[in-house]
């Protein structure tokens, strides 16, 4: 099992409103490859704080109508195993954040990954190349 971040997610959903670079095409194709192996069964974890990043931002470029379909698919899919967070691991998280300079919900993915054995990241933040025991996957 990998973890799945949240920027897979939302560059599989977002429709650019202009036109795209290659590199954001590819970025969106490669995102698109991952759901579909996810939709075929391989699993994949993520907690409720991505998932609720992955709402926020769907809801300020699309609707909430479309924002509700896309979070009622994902906790749909038996392959993706969403978990809780509680305060203790948000504690953790920002003490990673400060160890490895990285956002708080980055170093809350690798709290999780930690307590899952996990160290494969789905993710298109090269934030997650600085720690060394984390391969982060593209495609």
């Amino acid at each position: 099992m990998k973890f799945i971040d949240a920027s897979v997610f939302l560059y599989a959903f977002l429709k650019p409103k202009r036109r795209i670079s290659k590199d954001v095409l590819e970025l969106k194709e490669n995102a698109k490859k991952t759901l579909s192996r996810i939709d075929e069964g391989e699993e994949v974890a993520t907690t409720v704080v991505h998932l609720s990043e992955v709402a926020n931002i769907l809801e300020s470029y699309t609707s909430k109508t479309k924002s509700i379909e896309y979070i009622k698919t994902i906790l749909g899919k038996p392959s993706i195993h969403v978990y809780d967070v509680d305060v203790a691991s948000y504690g953790e998280a920002i003490l990673k954040a400060e160890e490895y300079m990285i956002g708080v919900n980055d170093a809350l993915a690798l709290v999780y990954m930690e307590k899952l054995g996990l160290n494969e990241i789905y993710s298109f933040d090269s934030d997650f190349d600085k720690i060394k025991w984390i391969k982060r996957l593209t495609t």
